[in-house]
């Protein structure tokens, strides 16, 4: 055990690192020291709010090596996007290699990579570095979701036997920025972007408290995927005109709406369920996170807009559009519930506390960058079945070479 804090730096300065500055202020035993951006400008205005939260006295980089080589900076939480993953890991662990910095660990959001073969490359380059790693999977961090994992576990399934089926859903209007609705940018459309943290979710859920999710394995996945709102030609006009000229889903669509089945095989040879669903076509209040798990005599239930905190506001309010009452906010009055505070309620506080007391000596990882890359062979698996329209063995062949229609830009709805 040591008594040193953590000095953490930031890859990245958008929509999800901002989440993270949140949850640091319930995280002890860590400063946010520095944030890296290759806009230099958002790295500035990310630093200033870190300093205005009072989570460290953060300074903006204008090199990721320079970060990295700074002796202040113990540890990274890398939060930029899809596409520009496996240029920043080369460059931390080529600094971290050549001896001109030294890292406790690495965090990394969702997802590892485009595909297995980023996904690998990231968990090759960072094993050879000799750091630490703990892949970001915050919906599994989220206290109702802990809480109900661990108490339907220890009255309803020990006494009356495992849970068989799991549920989980993430659901709302799209994302913030153009490169998340580009396939080729993002590595595939709402399946990649989203289905990483229901997948996770069903499978964490179907697993024994204190056991690996490896005693819980993906035997067989079905996947589906659709257009069903963004291609349609008034909405594809309305997505490029909010997006650019380079989203433009009557040509180049991703999907909208995936599903998936997982079969899960155990050691005591059970057959559990899975039931995903991610949607960018998903119309309510804002961002709705959902999960049931159910067993022989028991369910539990969770979703984010059955909120303790709802207000209602009339016609003649008419207030500017914004997200201060819930993520992805689609309306201004109304009855509109209030998630009074999200990095909570999402599982970031509980997440970062977490990888800081790893990166300090103090826990285990509950996840690392194996799990991300199990993570990423499932959702390429979902792609491969959805392209095929059959249920694949898990994993199928060739799937470690495999890039989806969708990040090719080939795919048509």
């Amino acid at each position: 055990m040591t008594d040193k804090r953590l000095g953490i730096g930031f890859v990245g300065s958008g929509f999800n690192a901002r989440f993270h500055l949140l949850a640091f202020q319930s995280v002890r035993d860590a400063d946010v020291l520095g944030v890296w951006s290759p806009n230099h400008k958002h790295a500035q205005d990310m630093a200033a709010v870190a300093r205005k939260l009072e989570v460290g006295e953060a300074k903006p980089y204008r090199a990721l090596a320079e970060m990295v080589a700074d002796p202040a900076i113990d540890a990274l939480w890398l939060c930029g996007p899809n596409f520009a993953r496996i240029e920043n890991f080369e460059e931390i662990t080529d600094t971290v290699a050549r001896g001109k910095g030294e890292l406790r660990g690495i965090a990394c959001e969702k997802p590892l990579g485009r595909n297995v073969t980023e996904a690998k490359r990231v968990l090759e380059l960072t094993k050879k570095a000799g750091i630490a790693h703990g892949y970001l999977e915050n919906q599994a961090f989220a206290p109702a979701v802990a809480q109900g994992h661990a108490i339907i576990w220890a009255r309803g399934a020990a006494l009356t036997g495992r849970p068989y089926l799991a549920r989980a859903a993430e659901e709302h209007s799209g994302p913030h920025m153009p490169w998340f609705w580009q396939g080729k940018l993002q590595g595939g459309g709402v399946l990649n972007d989203m289905m990483c943290h229901s997948s996770l979710v069903v499978r964490h859920l179907l697993t024994k408290p204190g056991t690996p999710l490896a005693s819980v394995r993906p035997a067989r996945v079905t996947g589906h995927i659709a257009s069903l709102k963004w291609s349609r030609p008034a909405y594809a006009k309305r997505l490029q005109q909010q997006m650019g000229k380079d989203v433009d889903y009557r040509k180049a669509p991703s999907e909208d709406f995936a599903s998936v089945v997982i079969e899960f095989e155990t050691d005591d040879r059970a057959t559990l369920i899975g039931e995903a669903t991610t949607s960018w076509s998903f119309v309510g209040a804002g961002l709705r996170l959902s999960a049931e798990l159910l067993g022989p005599e028991y369910s539990m239930s969770w979703n984010t807009l059955d909120s303790g905190l709802k207000l209602f506001f009339s016609r003649e309010v008419k207030g500017k559009t914004g997200e201060d009452l819930v993520e992805k906010q689609n309306a201004e009055m109304g009855l509109m519930p209030v998630v009074t505070s999200e990095s909570a309620t999402y599982g970031y506080d509980a997440e970062d506390r977490h990888f800081v007391r790893v990166f300090l000596g103090r826990e285990a990882p509950r996840l690392t960058f194996d799990d991300g890359l199990e993570v990423v062979k499932l959702l390429m698996t979902a792609y491969m079945s959805a392209e095929q329209g059959k249920t694949l063995d898990f994993p199928p062949a060739g799937i470690e070479r495999f890039v989806p229609a969708v990040a090719k830009g080939t795919w048509k709805p």
